[in-house]
């Protein structure tokens, strides 16, 4: 089954510029406003690649993807096209700008 992971990061890969401005904003800003805006915690946990290291791309994923139930984290799967949360997660991983 690795074609599916290959198309999905094809699609990850092709996302325009101004698209990954616009998730990179959301990642400070969104993500920001309950996990530090330099995403080294807050109200939850921090999510700099040092904190995420231990957690794989897919329940990265999956926790963007539908949110954490029993508390704050949202689902963002209704928003967001699965590419688009792939390269965050992709995002979270690398680290993330200043803003």
């Amino acid at each position: 089954m690795v074609l599916p992971w290959l198309v999905m990061h094809a699609e990850a890969a092709d996302l325009s510029s101004s698209r990954r401005v616009d998730l990179e904003n959301l990642l400070t800003q969104d993500c920001g406003s309950c996990h530090g805006l330099t995403l080294k915690g807050g109200l939850g946990p921090p999510l700099t690649p040092e904190a995420v290291s231990d957690t794989s791309l897919d329940v990265l994923i999956e926790t963007i993807t539908h949110g954490r139930p029993l508390n704050a984290m949202p689902p963002w799967g209704p928003l967001l096209a699965p590419a688009e949360i792939r390269w965050l997660a992709e995002r979270l991983k690398r680290g993330v700008s200043a803003p």
